[in-house]
Formats: C-alpha cells, sequence, structure tokens
C-alpha cells in the first residue's frame, strides 16, 4: 500500500510534466496563425488551429498547475520515458486535428502527416499544390520543434528541475554543461542561430521569404517537408542546394559538436568519431553514386556531380529532400541510399538512423578484436573513441548495448518492409521506403501517398515514432505504464491470490 501511494505521488509529478510539455505542443500548433496576418485571405482556417492548440494549452496548464510537486522533485529515465511516450502520442494526435478539419484528411492520412512532421521525416500525403500556405507552414513549424525536441523546449522555456531523465528519454542524454536547464537553452540558441543564418542565406540565394522560411525550417531539422512537388529540383539552382546541404550537414551534427564548432574547437570538431566517418562516407558515396549513376543519367557533368553529392547528403542526414527522381536510378545507386538511410545522422542530433556513433563504435570495436589477437594474454584493453573531442573507451556493456540496438533496428526493418512488400509493392521499393520511414528519412519512390493502403500508412507509423524515439524508450515507457497500472490494481492479497491460482 505505501508503494501504491508512491506510485501516485510520482504519477502526479510525471502528469505535471506531461502538461508542461503539452503547453509547449499546443503553443507550436497555435503559431501558424501568426502567418496568417500575411495570408488573410486564409483567414476561415483560424478555428482550426485555435481549437486543437488552445485546447492543448489550456489542458496542459491544468495539469501543471494541479498537480505540479510542491517541493523540487526530478524524474528518473523511467519516468522519464512515460513523459515522452505519452506526450508524443499526444501531440501525434492533436496534431492531426488541423489535417482533418482543414485538409480532410481522414484520421489515418492526418495521423500520418503529424506524425511525419513530429518525427522529422518528411514523407508526406499533402498535395503542396493544393494546400493552404497556413498549412505548410505548419507542417515546417512541426519538423522544426520536433528536431530541437519538444521536451528541450519545454526545459528552456520553463525550467524545472527534471534531472536528465527527461532529456536523455527524448534522445538528449549528454548535456553540453552540467545544468541540464543552460544545456537545453544553449541547444535552441545554437538551433535558432543555424535558423536565421539558413534563413538569410536561401533569400540570398534566390528563394522568396515563405520557402526560405519552410525550407530552413525542415533542413535543420532534417525533416525534409518542401513547398514544391519537386522539392529543391524545383529551383535547379546550385546555390541553393549548396546552401541546403549546409544547413542539413549542421542539423545532422550531434550537438557536442556544434557547440564546439560554435565556440571555435575546431581541432575537437575533427577529432570527432562521427564526423570523421562522415569525411569518408561522403566523398566515397557520392564517387560510387556518380560513376555508377549519375554520370550515365546526365549528360552536363555539373549536373551529374551535384545530383551524386545532394543525394548522398540528404539520405546520410536523413533530412529527405530530393533533387531528382529515383524511377530511372539503377539498383547500385538504390542500394547506396538506403545503406545511407539505415546509417543515418549524428547521436543527440536532429537526425534519425541507427546513428553514426554506434556505427563508429562497432568499427573501433572491430578493429580492437583484430589487434587483440596479437596482444599478450595478459595485456588488458579497451577500444576508444573519440566524441566532441573527448576519448572514452568502450566497455564490454556498451558494445552490447550498441549490438543489440542495431540487431532490433534491422529485425525491425526487415519487418516493416515484409509488411510492405505484402501489399503489393515490390522488394526493392518497401526497402527503400521502410529504411526512409524507420530513419525517419522522408525519401519516397511513390510507394507512400495519399491513397496508399491504411496498413502501408500505419506501418510506417510506426516505424516513424519507433525510429524517432529510438525502441528502448517506448518500450520502457510503456512497460513502465502497464506494471505500474497493474501494482496499483490489486492488493498485495489479490496478487498472491492470483499468483496460487497460476
Amino acid at each position: 500500500m505505501r508503494y501504491s501511494r508512491f506510485l501516485r505521488e510520482r504519477y502526479r509529478t510525471i502528469l505535471s510534466y506531461i502538461g508542461l510539455v503539452n503547453l509547449v505542443t499546443g503553443i507550436v500548433i497555435i503559431l501558424p496563425l501568426f502567418f496568417l496576418a500575411a495570408r488573410p485571405a486564409e483567414s476561415r482556417y483560424f478555428l482550426g488551429f485555435l481549437i486543437p492548440g488552445g485546447g492543448l494549452c489550456g489542458l496542459g496548464l491544468a495539469l501543471w498547475r494541479t498537480l505540479r510537486p510542491y517541493s523540487v522533485s526530478g524524474i528518473t529515465l523511467l519516468e522519464g520515458a512515460v513523459v515522452v511516450v505519452i506526450s508524443w502520442l499526444i501531440a501525434a494526435i492533436v496534431g492531426a486535428l488541423p489535417f482533418i478539419w482543414i485538409q480532410g484528411f481522414n484520421f489515418t492520412q492526418a495521423v500520418f502527416e503529424s506524425v511525419s512532421g513530429w518525427t522529422t521525416t518528411g514523407l508526406s500525403v499533402v498535395d503542396v499544390t493544393k494546400a493552404p500556405h497556413v498549412i505548410l507552414i505548419y507542417r515546417s513549424l512541426m519538423q522544426f520543434a520536433g528536431g530541437a525536441g519538444i521536451a528541450i523546449i519545454m526545459l528552456a522555456a520553463f525550467g524545472g528541475a527534471v534531472g536528465q531523465g527527461l532529456t536523455t528519454a527524448e534522445g538528449r542524454g549528454n548535456q553540453l554543461v552540467p545544468h541540464v536547464e543552460r544545456s537545453a537553452k544553449l541547444v535552441l540558441t545554437i538551433y535558432g542561430g543555424y535558423a536565421v543564418l539558413g534563413f538569410i542565406a536561401l533569400m540570398i540565394a534566390g528563394m522568396n521569404w515563405f520557402d526560405a522560411l519552410n525550407h530552413t525550417f525542415a533542413a535543420l531539422s532534417t525533416g525534409g517537408f518542401s513547398t514544391r512537388v519537386e522539392s529543391i529540383g524545383y529551383w535547379n539552382s546550385p546555390w541553393v542546394e549548396a546552401v541546403i546541404i549546409v544547413l542539413m550537414i549542421l542539423g545532422n551534427l550531434n550537438f557536442l559538436t556544434s557547440y564546439a564548432l560554435v565556440r571555435g574547437k575546431f581541432k575537437q570538431v575533427i577529432r570527432d568519431g562521427e564526423v570523421r566517418l562522415q569525411l569518408v562516407l561522403y566523398p566515397v558515396c557520392a564517387i560510387v553514386v556518380f560513376l555508377g549513376v549519375t554520370l550515365g543519367l546526365y549528360p552536363a557533368l555539373g549536373k551529374a556531380i551535384r545530383v551524386a553529392v545532394f543525394e548522398v547528403v540528404t539520405a546520410l542526414t536523413t533530412t529527405g529532400f530530393s533533387t531528382v527522381s529515383y524511377s530511372n536510378w539503377n539498383g547500385l545507386g538504390w542500394l547506396v541510399l538506403i545503406i545511407l538511410m539505415l546509417i543515418g545522422g549524428g547521436t543527440n542530433s536532429t537526425a534519425g538512423g541507427i546513428k553514426q556513433y554506434r556505427i563508429y563504435a562497432l568499427y573501433r570495436t572491430l578493429l580492437w578484436e583484430f589487434k587483440r589477437i596479437f596482444l599478450p594474454r595478459s595485456a588488458v584493453t579497451d577500444p576508444d573513441v573519440w566524441q566532441a573531442g573527448t576519448r572514452g573507451f568502450l566497455k564490454d556493456i556498451h558494445v552490447r548495448q550498441v549490438a543489440v540496438f542495431v540487431f532490433i533496428y534491422l529485425v525491425t526493418y526487415f519487418i516493416g518492409s515484409g509488411i510492405i512488400c505484402a501489399h503489393g509493392y515490390s522488394l526493392k521499393e518497401s526497402l527503400f521506403e521502410f529504411a526512409s520511414a524507420l530513419g525517419t528519412v522522408g525519401l519516397s519512390v511513390g510507394v507512400t501517398t495519399a491513397t496508399s493502403p491504411a496498413g502501408v500508412l500505419w506501418t510506417e507509423i510506426a516505424g516513424m515514432f519507433l525510429g524517432r524515439l529510438e525502441f528502448f524508450v517506448v518500450f520502457i515507457g510503456l512497460a513502465k505504464i502497464f506494471k505500474d497500472l497493474y501494482t496499483c490494481s490489486f492488493s498485495p492479497s489479490e496478487k498472491r491470490s492470483q499468483r496460487r491460482k497460476r
């Protein structure tokens, strides 16, 4: 009974922080209303954002004001997982309402677009040629907020003694500085600074202010929503592509590395294992795509080089912008993009995928295993890794965690691809599309449309959600909820009686 009372008290704290995260989500949903000043013809969509956004703000504020702890109370990683899972589910459902009321989507289509936005995936069922501008800016704002992390925005705006439980659960385990709240503010400062510079650069490169704003948000969040059917290919501009490439790479960087970069610690940046991996993958894969695919498809040499570089960067950073269609690409090009989408971006970044740090850690472990063969039996060593200029050592438990994650990721990938394949799509289309969904990339070969079977869309929804929250957070969050519900539902004597019956 004491434990049940303890749980109820802890869930008061959990629900209070869910309230604060909901408040942030509601504000993001309301933000497109300010854009209506520039598009007064779309003022009829006002209530489509005000009702869900305002309602969520009201609910969040009520939860915080009535349930917030009277004393300073941090939350554990398990409790943080509960906050993140419930908050993101609420964001996905409430965030879908504007698509239902304004776009006329059914529930599946609306939830798909909402999840794709919050998880910074970029797969879309919206016809951008017919969608109101307020819907397009709404999608980009969702990606910008989702890339930073809704809980991170909450901490930066409202603070709170949550410890690292909440930030770790949302994929920001490594803090820029020891103080969690100050670290969150630094993340948003860097993120916002990049956005301002990117917006100005895209305006100079030739975009109008609306396109520049949307593509800045989508590029930095490695989201990939575009205002054009042809995506970045609409402009066919080397300058636009160059700015977008820089923004995608910045969004892909670990925020620890970005912090070192903005402080001018270039030696730390170059030492970082993920940066070194990128310095290998970008040129090698671009050369393979250039020689094996684009050189034969695009007569102009400059065009062939630009396409090869851009598509490699957009796949590895899990952004999902494109400059060309892949329908005429050969199998080699598809294979390279699939591998890059599976690898994904940097840890503690806006990108998805397995993450470059895990690939780097497995590579260092493999080298260490070969070296250990030639070492004396008495030698005690661990493989070393560099992250943001700091040298660390991989213990067996870390290697096991990485290996288990990669195994679960690949099993989920093949199951999801198989489900899409079972709906009548080819194997290569299924492998490509689900790699894009699970890695929160957004590149598509035509599988994802408004007319796609509901089973395909829900499979991709599950992939996007698991990929953004990295599996274990979802698993442990749901497991804790069910375990605690069971604990509070039965008295000790009832539990003993049920065990005897078994």
